[in-house]
């Protein structure tokens, strides 16, 4: 009999309502064969399915949920919210309240705008680049995922990566013109375009820890090269937080690594769980936002005080206990059981982490670029995730996704998870 009979039973009627049945494509195991669980609630490090498997839950909404799920503070803010009304389409406190918060946590941040999501922060804020250097050519990298607006679905990563289309049909030939590509960690090919194309390039966008193709770092003095071209250009340099932020640290992975951007993206951790997303940089570039100048940017639920309520309660519960020295603990054990667990089986794996953030590949190969996440054996991880799910490990359903930890993850849920990494390595042979 099948343990997830009522969660098969509801993908086969939402197969009849919604495209894949799904409403965000790597959601539907397609990269590991399948289908989907449904969730029935989700409380610290722990998901429980419709059919009431429990679930160590290492995806944690694909970021927010920093502090686990459901946690008593945001809960307790989020009804406080609710109760004084969903929606206002005007101003309300919490946004000041968020914004100055937002603020102090991140230097070079002279002024925020909220918004709904990671993807309209990126694509926002590469609008406001091109108003302000009144210039159209941007840069991204290869297997970094920005959103799903037309000018960066252009070798992207994270669920178009997973589904094998790095582009997507339906971006006009016209608008990627304009998007220029290289590959991470390169720093010749990143000189050499500057020479080209440094005069006409508005803005360059970047995970500062690219995690939508898995989870790779920067080499040492790549992001210094980067801030010394864009700087001599006039290009507006856009760090791409919205996993990192507030997730490495008070000021992300831009204080993680002391490089400070023209302009950041924000979205997962700053709302709670709840949709939200922000875009804050110098003043001089976000005063050409309207209504102050002529770049056009608006949303009627911007600011929304639900996710106001859910993103200060956070960001508070973060700042007043010991949250970031905690997730490195739980991260670092994880990271050496890991480790030790692939070599006891002669496993070749490169667990990559930083702070809160992990990735295993399954190749002997060094990963710090998307050509090195592909030499990951996709087949060997797709029997690896559905082994631990079996045993009430979830992990994301792509080798193209980080993994996340909580506050809530404690050492019994590492060492269940290692010994449930043990026996599936162990399956291997």
């Amino acid at each position: 009999m099948s343990l997830r009979r009522r969660s098969e039973e509801l993908f086969a009627e939402a197969l009849r309502h919604t495209p894949g049945g799904v409403n965000s494509p790597v959601r539907a195991f397609r990269a590991v064969g399948g289908q989907p669980f449904f969730v029935q609630s989700a409380r610290g490090s722990r998901l429980t399915d419709v059919d009431g498997n429990e679930l160590i839950d290492y995806v944690l909404t694909w970021g927010p949920a920093i502090l686990g799920h459901a946690h008593p503070r945001v809960i307790e803010a989020v009804q406080a919210a609710a109760a004084r009304g969903t929606s206002f389409g005007i101003p309300n406190p919490a946004e000041v309240e968020l914004a100055a918060l937002v603020k102090s946590w991140v230097p070079g941040i002279d002024k925020v705008r909220f918004c709904n999501s990671g993807t309209e922060a990126c694509m926002s804020a590469i609008r406001l680049a091109r108003g302000f250097t009144r210039r159209d050519r941007i840069l991204k990298f290869d297997g970094c995922y920005h959103g799903h607006a037309d000018s960066l679905l252009v070798k992207a990563g994270s669920g178009a990566l997973t589904l094998g289309q790095p582009d997507s049909a339906g971006v006009p030939a016209d608008v990627a013109k304009h998007t220029l590509v290289l590959p991470f960690n390169d720093p010749d090919a990143l000189v050499a375009l500057f020479e080209q194309h440094g005069p006409h390039l508005a803005a360059v966008i970047l995970e500062l820890v690219p995690a939508n193709a898995g989870l790779y770092l920067p080499r040492p003095g790549y992001l210094e090269l980067l801030r010394e071209l864009t700087r001599a250009h006039g290009t507006v340099l856009i760090a791409d937080e919205v996993m990192t932020g507030f997730r490495l640290g008070r000021a992300g992975a831009q204080g993680h690594f002391g490089l400070q951007p023209d302009l950041t993206t924000f979205g997962k951790v700053i709302g709670g769980g709840l949709p939200v997303g922000a875009f804050g940089g110098r003043a001089e570039i976000m005063d050409h936002l309207a209504p102050l100048g002529p770049v056009y940017q608006a949303g009627t639920l911007s600011g929304n005080p639900l996710a106001m309520a859910a993103g200060l309660a956070t960001l508070r519960e973060l700042e007043s206990t010991d949250a970031f020295a905690r997730l490195e603990h739980v991260g670092a054990r994880l990271e050496s059981g890991m480790k030790a667990v692939a070599a006891a089986h002669a496993v070749p794996m490169q667990f990559q982490r930083i702070g809160s953030m992990f990735c295993g590949y399954f190749t002997d190969r060094p990963v710090w670029s998307l050509t090195d996440a592909l030499t990951s054996d996709r087949a060997r991880f797709g029997t690896f995730f559905h082994a631990m799910l079996d045993q009430g490990v979830y992990l994301a359903p792509s080798q193209f996704e980080a993994g996340f930890l909580s506050t809530a993850h404690s050492d019994a849920d590492i060492d269940q998870t290692l010994a449930a990494a043990d026996r599936a390595f162990a399956g291997f042979h």
